[in-house]
């Protein structure tokens, strides 16, 4: 494992002023979707990215080789609870193009140094918009709006390079419009209870690591593990995903006991796919948290159009990591992908007829949406997610 410095970009070296970071760093805790994450002001942290990772790695108690608990700091143990988001105001020249904030999105390793800025968290992205409010970076007239209203914040992504509106609810409270969060509005798999809608929208999705939708040119592609060719889609839509079938599993490979995915076996199985498909894709394979790697099956209820498996960080997420999600929808609409085939076999016509796909995964069902131009060019991928302020302080590295 490379240690983390190695894992930034090499843009990111230079040191740009002097600066020593304050130990505790003022905080935020929030839940994001099915994530929780730390967010920092971007101004509490050196310029320089390469100087991030011990403060990140002593916040989430990484790395613990031990028991991978985290026990030692904020993390939970496993990948969506291993995250930070640095959060700061847009620039004159951002502002002039309608965008409120700026963020990076760090997913810090869990039994190792790992501080990997390759892509971005579409859960924690829902809360960006939030905290940017409450942290002073935007703000909106209140003449302009009423109570129980909604508003929209426009936020930049740094690992993607990509824009993201967030919409949620406001309210009076301070003399100010502040973002309303507990709302009975809606439900989400994996979150009990109710909460207000957050809904998130990613503009012009593709290419978002590798520059292409389709990274390879192709809808269809395929990589060798355990000496057979597996089918794959490899597809760049918020994120970059692999998504291969079960029954193409199934199909080529013995025994059948390698698709457990609660077994170690397993586990190496589909990371020998990532890393196949990463390389395909024209990103490294070493990087875990890019591409991701999902696994795709028929709907068997009327209540669902596909069922998934994904696996983040080389475990099997408990629910889908939603930039997978939002991948999957998109994939969903391109012809002759793994995704499009399951859909339009099933008869159900959902990437064609309807806005949003329905999607099963170990928690529940989720759906997301995606919009194309009469060019073919993805517009849009969307989701509604919900949040909760958990903690607001000072936290020690």
């Amino acid at each position: 494992m490379l240690p983390f410095t190695a894992r930034l970009s090499p843009k990111l070296y230079h040191l740009h002023r002097s600066f020593t970071t304050r130990n505790p760093i003022p905080a935020t805790f929030l839940r994001g979707g099915t994530s929780k994450g730390v967010f920092l002001n971007r101004a509490h942290l050196p310029e320089d990215q390469s100087q991030w990772g011990p403060i990140f790695l002593g916040i989430m108690g990484s790395p613990d080789t031990a028991n991978g608990l985290q026990i030692n700091g904020m993390g939970g143990g496993i990948s969506s609870l291993s995250k930070i988001c640095v959060v700061g105001s847009a620039s004159a020249e951002q502002k002039a193009q309608g965008i409120d904030a700026e963020y990076t999105f760090v997913q810090v390793g869990i039994r190792d140094t790992t501080i990997d800025l390759s892509g971005n968290c579409g859960n924690l992205s829902s809360m960006i918009g939030v905290f940017a409010m409450d942290e002073g970076f935007c703000s909106r007239d209140p003449s302009a709006l009423s109570d129980g209203s909604t508003t929209t914040i426009r936020v930049h992504n740094t690992n993607t390079n990509k824009t993201i509106d967030t919409t949620f609810p406001v309210t009076f409270a301070g003399g100010s419009l502040q973002p309303k969060l507990d709302l009975p509005q809606t439900t989400m798999a994996g979150v009990p209870g109710k909460a207000s809608q957050i809904t998130l929208e990613f503009i012009s999705p593709a290419g978002a690591r590798t520059g292409k939708l389709l990274p390879t040119e192709k809808p269809l592609d395929s990589v060798n593990t355990h000496d057979q060719e597996i089918p794959v889609s490899l597809v760049d839509a918020t994120n970059p995903t692999v998504f291969v079938t079960y029954a193409d599993l199934c199909r080529v490979l013995r025994p059948l006991s390698l698709l457990d995915f609660s077994v170690p076996d397993s586990r190496e199985l589909m990371e020998s796919i990532r890393r196949a498909g990463a390389i395909k894709m024209g990103l490294d394979p070493e990087m875990q948290a890019q591409p991701k790697i999902a696994v795709l099956s028929p709907s068997c209820n009327p209540d669902h159009d596909i069922n998934v498996h994904a696996f983040s960080m080389g475990v099997l997420h408990k629910a889908v990591p939603m930039t997978v999600g939002l991948c999957l929808g998109v994939a969903a609409k391109v012809e002759g992908t793994l995704a499009w085939e399951l859909t339009k076999s099933m008869g159900l016509g959902k990437a064609e007829e309807s806005e949003f796909i329905r999607i099963k995964h170990p928690s529940g069902i989720v759906e997301v949406g995606a919009d194309f131009g009469a060019d073919g060019e993805v517009l849009k991928a969307k989701v509604v997610r919900t949040g909760r302020r958990i903690m607001k302080g000072v936290v020690w590295w």
